[in-house]
């Protein structure tokens, strides 16, 4: 395989005269013919990354450079950047690119953010790393690997197979389909008009779902769940927060031991569970369908059950409706559910 190989560092790039930086010009511009680049390798620790995808002929890399302490001029970043190495490799068709500390025992105020921007193929395999800042990644298609531990992820029109996780900021997510697997520690997931296999897990905030569709496995220990129009499999789950569902259709399964459940479902294929240890459970069901009931709660109020055949109790629903069908489990530890 042919092999096409460059590397820029520091000392190159002076004496090539770059353009210098501010928050809007990059401080370096780096060009590739988009028909030879497959795959992008990029690792920063003082930065953000973004990656967007496009049909352009020419893979752009931009890079962005300012103090950690703020704004600094021009001749400081260039003091600065001698206790640095930048890299830009293209082998064969992988494109690698990296910022590297040279002193792991550099003072924080004298370093630098080091960040890139990628306008790549849209077609395109990712590894992103960076421990400095978040990533955005945009309009892309393959098998999409990214990780930061220092900010949050912002995603939108991905496709193939997503793969991301961070320990310190937020997740957006927004027209991604296919295999998507997202994970946070420091705070909340909104994903909206997505379909596919979809996993979501934060420890540090809430779950806003909107308008998702396929086989969704959401679940939090930090907050409360929203979700509005989701269909296909919904296995959803918090230990802290309320849960509340609004026209889901499907399988459907939520747990909650720290709040309520507010549910509003259109249909049920095969199942609906839910569960609340310590709070109410307010449950809106097509009661024309079949099904077999199993309610139990402190309290239980509900419509009448016309064709049912079992035990109603106060305390207890169990039979089957309508001859019998989907199962309903809907169990309220020391709450009241209200079956409507």
């Amino acid at each position: 395989m042919k092999k096409l190989i460059t590397i820029v560092t520091f000392c190159l790039l002076v004496n090539f005269g770059f353009a210098q930086s501010s928050n809007e010009t990059p401080y370096v511009v780096k060009k590739y013919p988009s028909s030879q680049i497959k795959s992008i390798d990029i690792n920063t620790s003082g930065g953000g990354i973004t990656v967007i995808g496009g049909n352009d002929a020419v893979t752009r890399v931009e890079v962005y450079i300012r103090g950690n302490n703020g704004s600094i001029n021009n001749q400081e970043i260039e003091e600065r950047l001698n206790g640095y190495v930048l890299s830009y490799i293209q082998i064969g068709s992988s494109l690698k690119v990296s910022s590297k500390n040279k002193n792991n025992n550099m003072n924080w105020r004298k370093g630098l953010s080091i960040s890139f921007k990628i306008y790549s193929p849209k077609n395109i395999d990712t590894q992103l790393n960076t421990s400095g800042g978040g990533i955005k990644m945009s309009n892309l298609s393959g098998n999409l690997n990214f990780k930061t531990s220092g900010g949050g992820l912002s995603l939108s029109g991905l496709s193939g197979n997503v793969i991301g996780k961070t320990s310190g900021g937020g997740i957006s997510m927004t027209d991604c389909n296919d295999m998507v697997d997202l994970s946070t520690s420091g705070g909340g997931i909104t994903a909206k008009n997505s379909s596919g296999t979809i996993k979501l897990r934060t420890s540090g905030g809430g779950l806003d779902l909107e308008n998702l569709k396929g086989k969704i496995n959401a679940s939090t220990s930090g907050g409360g769940i929203n979700v509005a129009r989701v269909s296909g499999e919904l296995i959803t789950s918090t230990s802290v927060g309320s849960i509340d569902l609004d026209d889901v259709s499907g399988n459907i399964k939520a747990s909650t031991s720290g709040g309520g459940i507010r549910a509003t479902v259109s249909s049920i294929n095969d199942y609906l569970t839910l569960s609340a240890s310590a709070g109410n459970i307010n449950v809106d069901i097509p009661m024309s369908k079949g099904m077999d009931l199993d309610i139990e709660a402190n309290k239980i109020s509900h419509t009448t059950l016309n064709n049912f055949n079992g035990e109603v109790d106060k305390d207890r629903i169990y039979g089957k409706l309508n001859g019998g069908g989907a199962k309903i489990r809907i169990h309220a530890g020391s709450g009241n559910v209200s079956l409507k």
